[in-house]
C-alpha cells in the first residue's frame, strides 16, 4: 500500500514522537508513506471563520498535489482528516466553486488544478480495513493490557462528510486493540471532544472537560489511553495537571499516540515511540 502522506503541522511541530512512531510503525507494516511536497497547514478548523474560500483553496491544493503523485492521501490527524475531506465534498459538489478555486490557484502560480480524483483517509481507517498487514508481525502480544479508546470528535462528525463508520456507535479503535492483544476498555467519554480548538476561549470549560475524560477512562478500569488525533493527545497529556485541578482528581494515566500502541506491539521500545516526550504518567506504560 502506497500513500501520499499529509503529516500536518503538529506532527512537524510540537508532537514530533507523533512523527517518528508514525515513520516506524509504517514501515514495519509495508505501508509507504510519501510526504506531500510543499504540503501547507489545513487551517485547523479555524480559517474557514475568516475566508472559507481560501480556507478551501489551501486544502483543494494539498489535494490537487497528491492528485498528481497518482496517490490517495492519509492523514494520521483527525482534525486534518475533517479539513480535507470537507473541502473536497464541497468542491465535488459545486462546480462553480470549484472553478473559483481552481482560478486562486492558477493566479497564485499553482501547477496543478484541483480535479477531485485523490481520496482521503486516516491512518485508523486504514489499519481497520486492512487488518492483513499485521499477519506475522506482532511481536509482543498486549495480553491483560487494559485500553480505552478515545476518537475525539473529528474522525466521527459530521456523519455525512467522515462516513467510514457510524459515529455514534463506532467501533475501529476497539477492533484494533483487541487485534493487538489488548482489552479495550468501553466509557462514557470516549467521543467527546478534548476542547482543543476552544482552550482559549473557554478554558476553564476545556480543562474540565480534560480532566473528566481521563478519570473516567481509568474509574473504567482503563490502564492507558489511546488516541487517533495528536491534538487530542496534546491536550489530554500537556494539560493534564491542570486537569486533575480542575475536577478535583488524582487520577494519571499515559495518553497515547495511536501509533505508539501499534509500535509496542510490533516490537519497539519506549524510547523507540518517543514516550519520553510525554509530559503525564510516562513511568505508567508498562507495556
Amino acid at each position: 500500500m502506497k500513500y501520499a502522506f499529509f503529516p500536518g503541522c503538529v506532527l512537524k511541530g510540537a508532537a514530533a514522537e507523533a512523527h517518528a512512531s508514525m515513520m516506524k510503525v509504517s514501515e514495519a507494516l509495508g505501508i509507504e508513506l510519501v510526504e506531500i511536497p510543499e504540503w501547507t497547514c489545513c487551517g485547523a478548523s479555524h480559517a474557514q471563520g475568516v475566508s472559507e474560500l481560501s480556507m478551501l483553496a489551501i486544502n483543494a491544493r494539498n489535494i490537487s498535489i497528491a492528485e498528481h503523485m497518482g496517490l490517495p492521501i492519509m492523514t494520521v490527524c483527525n482534525t486534518c482528516t475533517l479539513q480535507l475531506k470537507q473541502a473536497k465534498a464541497k468542491l465535488d459538489e459545486d462546480e462553480n466553486l470549484r472553478a473559483q478555486v481552481n482560478e486562486i490557484l492558477e493566479k497564485s502560480g499553482h501547477p496543478y488544478p484541483y480535479q477531485g480524483t485523490a481520496e482521503v483517509t486516516h491512518f485508523l481507517w486504514v489499519l481497520d480495513a486492512h487488518p492483513e498487514v499485521f499477519a506475522g508481525k506482532i511481536k509482543n502480544k498486549l495480553t491483560n493490557v487494559k485500553v480505552a479508546g478515545f476518537y475525539g470528535c473529528h474522525l466521527i462528525r459530521p456523519q455525512k462528510v467522515l462516513n467510514y463508520e457510524d459515529g455514534r456507535n463506532p467501533e475501529s479503535l476497539e477492533k484494533l486493540i483487541k487485534l493487538l492483544g489488548a482489552t479495550p476498555i468501553d466509557f462514557d467519554y470516549k467521543l467527546k471532544c478534548c476542547g482543543f480548538h476552544a482552550f482559549f476561549t473557554a478554558e476553564h470549560d476545556v480543562l474540565t472537560v480534560t480532566g473528566k475524560i481521563a478519570d473516567n477512562a481509568a474509574q473504567a478500569g482503563a490502564q492507558m489511553i489511546v488516541t487517533p488525533c495528536p491534538l487530542c493527545q496534546m491536550q489530554l497529556d500537556m494539560y493534564s495537571p491542570e486537569g486533575r485541578e480542575a475536577t478535583k482528581s488524582s487520577v494519571e494515566v499515559p495518553i497515547l499516540h495511536l501509533q505508539q500502541l501499534v509500535g509496542f506491539a510490533l516490537g519497539f521500545s519506549k524510547e523507540e515511540m518517543g514516550i519520553g516526550r510525554h509530559v503525564t504518567a510516562a513511568d505508567k506504560v508498562t507495556i
